[in-house]
């Protein structure tokens, strides 16, 4: 088994077909989106290959060691991963191609109108756990 990370963009991966932004959405959208994401880590939790999720909150620093002194702590001037990531799920399953029908099935998670989003998922192979993927 190899372990795999999902991550959910809000920008800087190709647009979703239902790409209008979570902030515009009804609380009942909000509520179904998330709703849908409990369901499918619950499936996967059953069927043993979840480990874990996490829908991220907006604010965040850089934090780097400096020497001795404290740490420098900053909103920018890098990309900032607050702007772009919204939240991740790492999997453990048997192939990559198993991988890629769950992020297939991910993206159908609801969104305005209760229309699915089709928005693009970013898998990547965690480090540390044999690779799926095959040349």
């Amino acid at each position: 088994m190899a372990k795999y990370l999902f991550l959910k963009h809000y920008r800087g991966a190709p647009e979703a077909v239902n790409d209008v932004p979570m902030d515009q959405w009804t609380p009942q959208e909000v509520d179904d989106h998330m709703q849908y994401m409990n369901d499918f880590a619950a499936k996967l939790e059953g069927a043993g290959e979840f480990v874990t999720s996490q829908a991220l909150r907006p604010e965040g620093s850089w934090v780097r060691y400096d020497g001795e002194r404290k740490p420098p702590v900053t909103d920018g001037p890098f990309a900032e991963t607050k702007d772009l990531i919204a939240g991740f799920m790492i999997i453990d399953v048997d192939t990559y191609e198993r991988a890629l029908e769950l992020a297939g099935e991910l993206s159908a998670a609801p969104g305005a109108g209760g229309k699915p989003i089709h928005e693009w998922l970013e898998v990547r192979p965690l480090m540390g756990t044999p690779t799926t993927i095959s040349d």
